[in-house]
C-alpha cells in the first residue's frame, strides 16, 4: 500500500530542494509500510535520521531567509523528532507494534497537513525572498 500516494500532485512545492528531500521521505515511508521485521527495524532508523536531516535543512532555510513563521514551522517539527526518537527505542527494542501504527495512520496525514500549509508557506516566502533578491 501507498501511504503518500500522488506525490508530483500533491506534494510539489516548486523549490527543488524541498522538494527532493520530501520525494525521498515519501519513498522511505512507502517503502516501510511493508517491510518485515527486520527490514522496518533498519529502514525506521533511517526515516529517523533522514528527518533529523531534512528538518535541518529546512530550519536552515527558514532561518537565511528570515522566514516570519519560523518558530512555528520549527515547534511541529520538533514534536514530529520527539514523535520518532520515542518510537525508535521501541523499534530497538524489538517493539514494532506502535512504530508500525505510527508510520500508518499518523505520519502521513501529518506530512500532508504539514506540506500544504507549512511548508508551502515556507515555499512561497523563499520564491517571493528570491524574486526580490533578483529584482534588486
Amino acid at each position: 500500500m501507498t501511504l503518500i500516494a500522488d506525490f508530483d500532485a500533491r506534494f510539489l512545492l516548486g523549490i527543488a530542494e524541498i522538494d527532493t528531500v520530501h520525494r525521498a521521505f515519501a519513498a522511505l515511508v512507502n517503502r516501510l509500510d511493508s517491510a518485515d521485521a527486520a527490514t522496518f527495524a533498519a529502514g525506521f532508523a533511517e526515516l529517523f535520521a533522514h528527518t533529523e536531516e531534512h528538518f535541518s535543512g529546512e530550519l536552515a532555510l527558514m532561518r537565511n531567509s528570515r522566514f516570519p513563521a519560523t518558530d512555528e514551522h520549527h515547534a511541529d517539527h520538533q514534536r514530529v523528532l520527539g514523535d520518532l526518537h520515542r518510537f525508535s527505542r521501541q523499534v530497538e527494542r524489538g517493539r514494532l507494534a506502535m512504530a508500525r501504527a505510527y508510520l500508518r495512520e499518523q505520519l502521513p496525514g501529518w506530512f500532508a497537513l504539514h506540506a500544504a500549509t507549512m511548508d508551502s508557506a515556507l515555499a512561497a516566502h523563499l520564491k517571493a525572498t528570491a524574486a526580490a533578491t533578483a529584482g534588486e
